[in-house]
């Protein structure tokens, strides 16, 4: 269901702008959840699209909230669902509340034929993956889903060497905003390179346009950094990283549980400076998807 705002967009032709809302749910603690969900629903506003924050309410899809129901997303509590593919349909079908991972709100905004999608990171081929075989839904749904989806690189937790080489096999294209390395969430760069680099909004939207006509069933990520002021250097964050990954073995978190465990132990050895770069990286990505949507909306347009 489109919300009010969302369908008077889509009617117009005006550019539309896809928002996860796990972050919202599971990613941060209230109240900078709701405060930051409000925050980037202005970014994309202010950068001339429209926003689309994607969640699943009394069972219904919503493509775009109202403010009652950022809310009561923002509100912590075991009612809250986690979505992914594996339990979209049974959210439906219970009626169930809760916020869309990466995948969902990809699967959900194409539906809604909303071609761009602005988040935080992406998700991936975790650290150990060899034995525990935990790799994220995100990426199959990048090789199915076209939507592009505008992220600071992957989360850093995870095996960026592994999840890139995945994306490759895939046929997932990296496109590099303005970098010609993959940006590696906190930080800037990374020691792998991106399959293009381009370096304004316009030259983006011609290039997806370009690649849906020959991979019309096929995503794109947009790699764009962290902005400098935000940024954590490299070695201070792989150190904070590899200590919760030593905690997390010796407490037996995996699976669903691992990514919150990781982020949250992160939050506290950086005093909370990793929570304030997460931010400002999704405001940042909002930004760049708003710039990017306005040339998706007519092919003739952005090829000029």
């Amino acid at each position: 269901m489109l919300s009010d705002e969302v369908a008077a967009a889509a009617a117009n032709q005006v550019a539309i702008v896809a928002l996860e809302s796990t972050i919202i749910t599971h990613g941060m603690p209230a109240p900078d959840n709701v405060e930051t969900a409000r925050r980037v629903e202005a970014a994309v506003r202010a950068n001339g699209a429209t926003p689309a924050t994607i969640a699943v309410v009394d069972g219904v899809a919503r493509i775009g909230l109202t403010d009652e129901e950022l809310d009561r997303l923002g509100q912590p509590g075991p009612e809250l669902v986690k979505i992914g593919n594996q339990n979209l349909a049974a959210s439906l079908y219970l009626g169930q509340t809760g916020g869309t991972t990466v995948a969902v709100t990809m699967k959900l905004a194409a539906l809604a034929d909303i071609k761009i999608f602005a988040t935080g990171g992406i998700g991936g081929v975790h650290r150990g993956a060899q034995n525990s075989f935990d790799i994220s839904g995100d990426l199959e749904e990048l090789a199915r889903t076209p939507v592009a989806v505008v992220s600071a690189g992957f989360k850093s937790i995870l095996d960026v060497a592994k999840t890139t080489e995945y994306l490759e096999t895939l046929g997932v294209p990296i496109v590099g905003y303005q970098t010609t390395t993959l940006p590696s969430f906190y930080s800037i760069e990374s020691p792998h390179e991106v399959s293009l680099q381009l370096d304004s909004p316009e030259s983006i939207g011609a290039y997806l346009h370009t690649h849906w006509s020959l991979y019309p069933a096929c995503g794109a990520v947009i790699a764009n950094p962290i902005p400098q002021h935000a940024a954590i250097p490299t070695n201070r964050i792989e150190a904070a990283i590899a200590q919760a990954c030593v905690h997390a073995d010796a407490e037996g978190i995996s699976g669903k549980e691992l990514t919150p465990f990781l982020l949250q132990w992160l939050v506290d050895a950086t005093d909370g400076e990793s929570l304030e770069a997460n931010k400002e990286l999704v405001f940042n990505n909002a930004k760049v998807a708003a710039l990017i949507a306005q040339h998706l909306t007519s092919p003739c347009e952005s090829q000029n």
